[in-house]
């Protein structure tokens, strides 16, 4: 089964689904093995844990590509990939789709922000016409070569346009043959039934901490039809918080032995990574060579 039929079955199995942030591929592994059905990788997750860069559109489209290859050669989960604005003009945009496609991707997100984007949560957002963000999803669908490859197109126009002329400009990128809408800095949960009521396609509900949108739950969400909710950067953001304290920890109190019950495990590091399987069959390869 293709990657992007792979999505699509997890999708029409849960309602919603759910798809957490798994930031490189050991967090993947991690995210299967508490039997999640698709995963998701940020841009600005990229930019930060791989790069320590802010999200502001400086990392490139090959600098995703890297971790995107890495995680799908960790896990068999359908993985969901932030590609910002495409990174480009028409050409950039199929590249991007292209090499996507061929390193095991199943879905991606594409916005209408401006090419020196920004967090969608964060002021002064501009964001482009409806003819050229159509013109990007026009490249974009065209550009598959895998038919089931998921395409959503991510609006940013809450912010600046209202609810009607969000509303407005998902219709018009409906017309060019994605397949779910990703909707940014949603204040109101009735704002997502309205969206539901006017739109014929998935809509994901992304829900970040410390942003704009209120933490909804699962069933607030499920009950206005919310079809897939993203966590793009909770498990990173609780990493990142852990490590800091561990830092200042080993500084301070000159021994790790406090910080011992808040640690995975050799013994549980080895399972995820299945390291005797593969220690075993070292030993077998240089017990032959003797």
């Amino acid at each position: 089964m293709q990657p992007g039929e792979k999505f699509r079955k997890a999708l029409e199995l849960n309602s919603p689904l759910i798809i957490p942030g798994t930031i490189n591929a050991y967090s993947a592994k991690l995210a299967e093995r508490a039997n999640h059905k698709a995963i998701y990788l940020s841009g600005s997750g990229v930019a930060a844990a791989s790069y320590g860069l802010p999200d502001l559109g400086i990392t490139s489209m090959n600098d995703v590509l890297i971790d995107v290859k890495r995680i799908t050669n960790a896990t068999s989960l359908p993985l969901l990939v932030d590609i910002d604005t495409g990174w480009g003009d028409a050409d950039n945009i199929s590249r991007t789709i292209f090499e996507m496609n061929k390193a095991g991707c199943a879905a991606v997100h594409i916005e209408d922000q401006v090419f020196d984007k920004r967090c969608g949560h964060r002021p002064n957002k501009k964001i482009v016409s409806i003819d050229e963000m159509k013109e990007r999803l026009k490249t974009a669908v065209s550009s598959k070569i895998d038919d089931s490859f998921f395409i959503m197109a991510r609006t940013d126009a809450l912010a600046s346009e209202g609810i009607a002329g969000a509303i407005k400009r998902c219709e018009a990128y409906i017309e060019e043959g994605i397949d779910g809408i990703f909707l940014e800095a949603v204040t109101s949960i009735d704002e997502y039934e309205v969206f539901k009521r006017n739109l014929s396609i998935p809509v994901l509900a992304n829900i970040t901490e410390f942003g704009k949108t209120p933490l909804f739950n699962q069933n607030q969400l499920k009950e206005v039809g919310v079809d897939m909710i993203l966590y793009p950067l909770t498990a990173f953001r609780a990493m990142s918080a852990s490590a800091e304290k561990i830092y200042n920890s080993i500084i301070k109190d000159g021994t790790q032995e406090r910080l011992l019950d808040i640690m995975q495990t050799r013994e549980e590091l080895y399972e995820v990574l299945d390291y005797y399987n593969h220690e075993k069959k070292l030993d077998i390869k240089f017990s032959n060579k003797d």
